[in-house]
């Protein structure tokens, strides 16, 4: 994935072209395709003290300058309160993923190549720099490196940090304040030369202006880092949390780096650059978590940490496709260990403590997890044995009632909520207002009620447990939802009913009743939802969380966090929808080559959206009006995961392995 010169030309163009590198940490580094740090979420060294979470940012960015035959050339780009200085993307040859952010700057007879990377599974971030000259002379670079220490949501300003050093000849360890994380930067070859030690003020950050939050930050410059470097030769800056092991040979751990990358894609041996790049994307998202010792999913990139919801969802995209079946079933593992009284985790606490229970539907999507993961491996032991008894208990605690004012109704339909709490996606809370409440009986909730009835039959039945009859139940579920969700008029599905009322708004809720594995309605009216989905919600990057009919949409998502959270699910369009959406598309039309050739017209404007918010990945919404404008975290687990997921097993129809059955 390459930008050319004509592209990086221009910056506000380039300013929300975004790309990441992550350490399966929950620690990132992260940047603009022009160097530019637009957003308080961009640095070098965003460390996670403690796996996930505790992200602290200790390195902002570093300041190039490169000294040949006389003439400085100045390769930062920042955005400051007198404008754009330096402009060093002007400089800028090109830049590429190959895997990794890599910048080549071209200047007089020299250049130089930069690029960076994370170090797997520690809080290390190196950059190499590699000079390629035309002159018979060294090239001289220094290196002035931007730092801070503060929570990764925040911002600082000039303060009276003391930013003590303590130097050697090629690194240094820097502590902000008494007892605050220490960065150590160091080089294997250039010289640090200790300053007088002043501030870099007023970095402004469009991104955050937009988003109606403080846009202004100051980062301390300590001193810089310098060497000569002739034709062919290469140096690296390390930037780590003090005490992270020591990196002696950049260059070794670069190629380490690349190579399990590759490993991973070919090992899979898809053919299609595409579903590549979202491989390498899906492989920033699984993470290890302190807390549980276990794997876990990132629910996004740059703000979100781990979700049950999210993980249950992504799962299938981002382990089975991939087939990292050890990762999928040690996610399944601890969620099912954390199960309590019929709920898995919404959280889990940072600081340890009981997990977080507030949301009707993680559990049941767990039982399409698990139902995806026996397509794929077949693992019949490990359900059995491990996951088979917490799928019994969920569906008990469901019928009998549970927290948060879940349980069963008479008809054998599943209700939710109570005031001022929000248990379904559609989770957006301002202060006491939740937005969209969908207390009572959410449509999507009792799809997935029904899934989770016939997932847990069949394994009933595969396992030969006779204590399990449910089949008198999944068949009142099935009849209660066809009676009272089926608007006849609209000839679609009523998204929630709460007592007599029964809410018209036409939302992608609804498309859950056909794309799940069990579906409880007939093939006629699985055609009909998928044509007033298609008709009322699809957009280019998925599906609109509300008609733009309906007198309650908004088109923009953007403005305060009020404003934006009241679009965030009246009309804001969504990127992981798209997976469900296609999914549903190509099953009513059983999945014929016509349907094929339209399901593929769904992915292309995918394809060329990984070149325009986050570089290699998805968004996690876009604005609901043209020409929908990429929105919210610029890599979005799900967002990947179900893109991945459809495409590969609804249009490639490269289906689970000979391991999988399907029960």
């Amino acid at each position: 994935m390459i930008f050319g010169r004509n592209e990086l030309g221009e910056y506000e163009h380039n300013a929300g072209r975004q790309w990441l590198a992550a350490n399966g940490l929950g620690g990132f580094a992260s940047s603009t395709v022009i160097g530019a740090n637009t957003s308080k979420y961009h640095g070098l060294l965003f460390a996670s003290l403690k796996p996930p979470v505790e992200r602290t940012l200790l390195l902002a960015k570093l300041e190039e300058e490169v000294e040949i035959e006389g003439e400085t050339y100045l390769l930062g780009c920042n955005h400051t309160g007198t404008g754009i200085y330096p402009k060093g993307y002007t400089y800028l040859q090109s830049f590429e993923l190959r895997p990794f952010p890599t910048y080549t700057y071209a200047f007089k007879n020299v250049i130089l190549e930069k690029t960076v990377f994370m170090i797997r599974e520690a809080n290390i971030t190196i950059v190499r720099y590699t000079v390629y000259s035309g002159s018979a002379n060294p090239v001289r670079v220094r290196v002035t490196p931007l730092v801070n220490c503060r929570h990764y949501h925040h911002t600082i300003r000039k303060n009276d940090w003391p930013f003590s050093q303590e130097t050697e000849q090629r690194s240094v360890v820097i502590e902000a304040y008494p007892e605050a994380p220490k960065l150590h930067l160091y080089s294997d070859r250039a010289v640090y030369n200790r300053g007088s030690g002043y501030w870099f003020e007023g970095m402004f950050y469009a991104q955050e202006e937009d988003r109606g939050l403080d846009p202004w930050e100051d980062h301390f410059m300590p001193g810089s880092f310098e060497t000569a470097v002739s034709d062919g030769e290469s140096f690296s800056i390390i930037a780590s949390v003090a005490g992270e092991r020591g990196i002696t040979n950049p260059l070794l751990e670069q190629v380490s780096a690349e190579r399990r990358l590759a490993g991973i894609v070919e090992e899979l041996g898809f053919q299609e650059e595409f579903v590549n790049r979202l491989v390498l994307a899906a492989d920033t998202f699984i993470v290890r978590r302190e807390s549980t010792g276990a794997g876990t999913v990132i629910a996004g990139y740059p703000w979100f940490t781990d979700w049950g919801r999210d993980t249950m969802i992504a799962l299938p995209g981002l382990t089975l496709v991939t087939r990292r079946f050890a990762e999928a079933r040690e996610i399944l593992q601890t969620f099912a260990k954390y199960c309590a009284d019929g709920l898995i985790p919404n959280m889990f606490p940072d600081q340890g403590g009981e997990p977080l229970y507030n949301t009707v539907d993680a559990s049941l999507w767990f039982f399409n997890s698990v139902y995806k993961y026996l397509q794929y491996t077949g693992d019949h032991e490990f359900i059995k044995k491990e996951i088979y008894p917490v799928l019994k208990e969920i569906i008990i605690n469901y019928r009998q009632g549970m927290a948060f004012n879940i349980g069963m109704d008479d008809d054998g339909l599943i209700y939710a909520g109570e005031h001022g709490i929000q248990l379904t996606w559609m989770d957006a809370k301002v202060g006491d207002w939740v937005v969209t409440p969908r207390h009572g009986k959410p449509v999507e909730i009792n799809a997935l009620w029904y899934n989770a009835l016939e997932v847990l039959l069949r394994l009933a039945g595969e396992y030969r447990d006779n204590d399990v009859d449910f089949d008198s139940l999944a068949a009142r579920v099935r009849n209660s939802f066809v009676n009272r969700f089926w608007n006849p008029e609209k000839k679609c599905l009523y998204d929630v009913i709460t007592g007599s009322n029964k809410d018209e708004s036409i939302r992608p809720n609804q498309i859950f009743a056909v794309s799940l594995p069990f579906s409880p309605l007939d093939h006629g009216k699985q055609v009909h939802v998928v044509n007033t989905v298609w008709r009322e919600l699809y957009f280019s990057y998925g599906l609109r969380s509300l008609s733009a009919a309906d007198g309650e949409y908004h088109g923009k998502y953007q403005g305060d966090v009020v404003q934006r959270d009241s679009a965030y699910h009246r009309g804001t369009g969504w990127g992981w929808l798209a997976g469900p959406f296609i999914t549903a598309f190509r099953k009513v039309h059983d999945y014929s080559p016509e349907s094929k050739v339209i399901a593929e017209r769904f992915i292309v404007p995918f394809k060329a959206h990984l070149r325009e918010h986050g570089v290699g990945t998805i968004s996690e919404v876009f604005d609901g009006d043209p020409p929908h404008h990429p929105r919210g975290c610029f890599s979005q687990a799900w967002s990947v995961a179900e893109v991945l997921r459809a495409y590969v097993e609804d249009i490639l129809m490269k289906l689970p392995n000979e391991g999988g059955r399907i029960l």
